[in-house]
């Protein structure tokens, strides 16, 4: 007897049938994931080439101008980002001298990273095309779904993480 042929769109979505495979287009971390790397490098197309900056450097800058002389280790904490990527992105920062790296005061064993001169430069003209991008996402909802959108965002991340790194005085009443 000749065993019966499945269609080809049987086979591709579902070759393994025994098994139950995680549906990515349906899975929330995926999309997040997604909906992160499309919207952060949509910001980063605007600065990459112009400024020789990659997207966790800016993070790195970005945390540094609004939380100034932080260490590495709370650099990393603060962007969720590893240790290693942040050191990497804070070495090529110094070099550029758009960081400074100073010893903190009653420890030696401790760093405090800082904006220079050339790093705010930067930070000041990376920030307005980064809000105007976030605002040109955000016109896609209507302010209700903002709203929303930022009250789901802080719950979600304050569950999974202690709430280190959202503003809460963004959130919405």
């Amino acid at each position: 007897m000749k065993p019966l042929a499945r269609s080809v769109a049987t086979v591709t979505a579902h070759p393994h049938l025994d098994h139950a495979p995680l549906e990515l287009e349906h899975f929330l971390p995926y999309r997040l994931s997604i909906l992160s790397n499309t919207v952060s490098q949509g910001i980063a197309n605007d600065y990459q080439q112009r400024y020789d900056l990659s997207v966790t450097e800016w993070r790195v800058m970005a945390v540094l101008a609004r939380f100034d002389g932080l260490s590495a280790r709370e650099v990393a904490e603060r962007t969720a980002m590893d240790k290693v990527a942040v050191s990497r992105a804070l070495a090529r920062l110094v070099e550029a001298a758009r960081v400074s790296r100073n010893i903190h005061d009653g420890d030696k064993r401790r760093s405090v990273l800082s904006l220079t001169e050339a790093g705010w430069k930067v930070h000041d003209e990376v920030a307005p095309l980064a809000r105007a991008r976030e605002r040109e996402l955000l016109a896609r909802l209507d302010p209700e779904e903002q709203m929303w959108l930022q009250r789901i965002l802080d719950k979600l991340l304050s569950s999974g993480n202690g709430e280190q790194g959202t503003d809460r005085s963004r959130r919405p009443p």
